[in-house]
């Protein structure tokens, strides 16, 4: 029995070889930190804090959806960023994303530095969606 599962897409951004996108384990989907890279330049998308907010969110939503579940699914969210003055640019992007309850918990610190120089870095843990559980019990992909 095989008790944890990499996620790998490439509608997100691939990982550096010593991390997994994500990690599927016991009914959860456990992401790694998402930046603001669009997956198809494999840069940092330019503008301000929101738009590298809304880029992480939606490289999360993609390996979310490639495990078999959705950002609805979210249970806890950790937002770091570089500058508390951009938390209230952050929360109107991230509300967009989040929109059914209940909202996930979550946690949001200032950080000194994140890769690449961004200003915004986002990681969550998600619920299987409920087929996707159904299947992962009983070991058949339909």
């Amino acid at each position: 029995m095989v008790l944890k599962e990499a996620v790998k897409t490439d509608k997100a951004p691939l990982p550096l070889p010593f991390f997994s996108q994500a990690i599927k384990c016991q009914g959860l989907v456990y992401c790694s930190g998402s930046i603001g890279v669009d997956p198809a330049t494999s840069k940092l998308v330019e503008g301000s804090v929101a738009d590298r907010t809304a880029q992480s969110l939606k490289n999360l939503s993609a390996v979310l959806e490639a495990a078999g579940s959705s950002i609805d699914n979210a249970v806890k969210v950790n937002v770091f960023l570089t500058n508390m003055e951009n938390f209230a640019a952050m929360n109107k992007v991230y509300d967009g994303f989040f929109t059914k309850e209940p909202k996930p918990v979550r946690t949001c610190v200032a950080v000194h530095q994140l890769p690449l120089g961004t200003d915004v870095e986002i990681e969550l843990t998600a619920h299987l969606a409920v087929e996707s559980q159904a299947v992962n019990a009983l070991g058949r992909d339909w």
